[in-house]
């Protein structure tokens, strides 16, 4: 800018991300900025240009997702509570990409009991910024920090996700 001024930012109100301010398309209904929105649009256009694009492709959408829940409403609760479900299951249950859709499908096809929104925390250690620029060998590692980071800052809520998530692989047993 002129005059030797910043050029003006905001924080994203999903993730927290400061990021230049900037007009643009978002999502319906997940509360990220357009600055943000940006930014996780070119963190799949990276994964879909990798050789093996779905080795983290899955934990960069759930945690997108969980970082950006917008505002309660049915379809942002379904949405958190898909999105958490997925993410635990691969972080503290060993699910795979395989896994990860079949625990989504059923959890879309018939919400589990107790389904409610869940307050998001108020803080993440990584956003999308933090994963976006990294080398393509680095990417899934730097994913998967990312993912714990944020599954940890969900933690007063993880009792309930455990729960929700035993009933839909209760489901298809």
């Amino acid at each position: 800018m002129a005059g030797g001024q910043d050029a003006p930012t905001s924080a994203c109100p999903g993730c927290g991300a400061v990021l230049p301010a900037a007009g643009g398309p978002t999502h319906a209904y997940v509360g990220a900025s357009p600055a943000c929105w940006l930014r996780h649009g070119e963190l799949l256009a990276r994964e879909y240009q990798q050789l093996q694009p779905w080795q983290a492709h899955g934990l960069s959408v759930d945690t997108y997702a969980v970082q950006h829940p917008g505002k309660p409403e049915r379809r942002t609760t379904q949405s958190l509570a898909l999105h958490l479900m997925a993410l635990g299951d691969q972080l503290e249950r060993g699910g795979d990409e395989e896994r990860r859709l079949r625990v989504l499908r059923e959890a879309a096809r018939r919400a589990p009991d107790g389904l409610e929104w869940l307050d998001p925390p108020g803080h993440y250690g990584m956003t999308v910024v933090d994963v976006l620029d990294r080398d393509p060998d680095e990417h899934r590692e730097a994913v998967l920090a990312w993912a714990r980071t944020t599954w940890q800052a969900w933690a007063p809520h993880h009792d309930r996700i455990r729960g929700w998530l035993d009933q839909v692989h209760a489901r298809r047993r």
